[in-house]
């Protein structure tokens, strides 16, 4: 018996599907039965054997009356793993849809499973809690199979529709599809004191935006600004992987050794972050599947302090010029602090160390057109009454805050997406938890950012 081929039809950056690792059979073997609303809606039926689950697909799922019997596609072997397995597969996978688990528990043979199998057929009983008693699997075409129940007498339903909702979690599909499987501890822990927000109003307002936010996160390596006690306590940066089964980790290669990064996948590794105290989110500019070629190229306009909005904007608007006459299409954003951050993302493969002269080249022509307003040296002392124009977040391993996240600045402000044409109604950090939800509502100000 193999995985391959389960392993080869699933792309486990997109799904929370199990990976497929044959393990030893325990003394009781199990089995399970889920209910999967995929393209078409049917169960899912798999017995424990030598380490993995073999399978049948039941279109009208399980019946205690013997005089029905229903057919049951035999499919690729899946991971012993997989009987646990709830959630939802997302779109353009292989099995997109709603899973749900109907049914769970230990099966025994009624007769030698090694010499029934060969013989196509077999025979055993379920221990399970809403599936019990004697039942029959017998092949009588290829793959095709019938699942029949004997007449032992026992019967706990009349029909499986009378079960509606999961033996796990007592959720229905539709619970399933459109919730979040997370529990937050320390809902009323206050994080941002003035105005009072908690760590609920923090999950709330990233459950809303995630629909708006998870593109710019979907397989890009993150790092976060965690607050375990709110935010005029104690923060520090993380970017490196912890067990959490709502992330996914990937290895990185460091100077002296491999280093465990990890990213988003869903909703559900988004909430899981805010869970563990994670209220900024940034993100580096390339994809897991290719951090050797990035594709989106930020600037950060730092001004001094002091410096009015008006140069700031000009700023913006100067930057903006100068990418234009390049062709390069650039979004607005503000970045919850002094100044904006100009993005642009790239539709040609190119390595970092390219990418990284063409963002210094574009900050150094910035500085040569006006060097009484620009600089590019970060130093603090060298910038008085200047803008520094920060590409540095255009080398590989360096991050940048991503659209839609909140900010460890007064009144909760978020770096938002916004359009040009608003630069010079919006400061900085104009936008807070409570406008952003309310600007949700008009249209996306960088439509065409993964398409253009």
């Amino acid at each position: 018996m193999s995985l391959k081929i389960y392993n080869q039809k699933r792309n486990f950056l997109k799904t929370s599907e199990p990976k497929g690792v044959s393990c030893k059979s325990s003394k009781r073997l199990k089995f399970c039965v889920q209910h999967h609303l995929a393209r078409k809606d049917h169960y899912d039926f798999r017995l424990e054997y030598k380490g993995i689950m073999l399978s049948w697909a039941v279109p009208k799922g399980p019946s205690y009356n013997p005089k029905d019997k229903r057919l049951a596609v035999l499919v690729e072997d899946h991971p012993l793993s997989y009987r646990n397995f709830e959630g939802v597969i997302p779109k353009g996978e292989y099995g997109a849809g709603t899973v749900m688990l109907f049914d769970r528990g230990y099966y025994e043979m009624i007769e030698n499973f090694n010499d029934t199998l060969k013989k196509g057929y077999l025979k055993f009983i379920l221990h399970g809690k809403r599936l019990k008693g004697a039942w029959t699997l017998i092949c009588f075409k290829d793959n095709n199979w019938l699942l029949i129940k004997e007449k032992d007498g026992i019967k706990l339903f009349d029909s499986i529709n009378e079960y509606k909702t999961s033996i796990k979690t007592n959720r229905t599909m539709k619970e399933i599809s459109n919730s979040i499987e997370i529990e937050i501890t320390h809902p009323d822990k206050v994080i941002y004191k003035n105005p009072k927000i908690t760590k609920k109003d923090i999950v709330d307002y990233y459950k809303k935006v995630a629909k708006k936010m998870l593109p710019y996160l979907d397989n890009r390596l993150i790092s976060t600004v965690r607050c375990p006690d709110g935010i005029n306590k104690e923060v520090f940066f993380k970017k490196h992987f912890n067990s959490n089964k709502y992330l996914k980790k990937v290895l990185v290669n460091g100077k002296n050794s491999e280093e465990d990064y990890y990213y988003i996948g869903d909703i559900n590794g988004l909430i899981s972050e805010v869970q563990m105290n994670s209220i900024e989110f940034h993100t580096w500019g390339c994809k897991v599947e290719d951090l050797n070629h990035p594709d989106i190229m930020v600037f950060d306009l730092d001004p001094d302090e002091g410096l009015s909005i008006k140069k700031i904007r000009d700023g913006a608007k100067d930057l903006k010029k100068i990418l234009d006459k390049l062709k390069l299409k650039s979004y607005l954003k503000t970045s919850g602090g002094k100044g904006y951050h100009i993005v642009v993302p790239l539709k040609i493969k190119i390595t970092w160390k390219k990418f990284q002269d063409i963002a210094q080249k574009i900050a150094k022509l910035m500085v040569e057109q006006y060097p009484n307003k620009y600089t590019t040296n970060i130093r603090k002392e060298k910038r008085k009454g200047k803008i520094l124009i920060d590409y540095f977040r255009n080398i590989k391993g360096a991050t940048f805050v991503a659209p839609y996240s909140l900010r460890i600045r007064k009144k909760a402000s978020v770096s938002m997406p916004i359009r040009w044409s608003e630069l010079d109604k919006v400061k900085p950090n104009e936008i807070t938890i409570t406008t952003a939800l309310k600007r949700l509502k008009r249209k996306d100000p960088w439509v065409g950012f993964f398409s253009d």
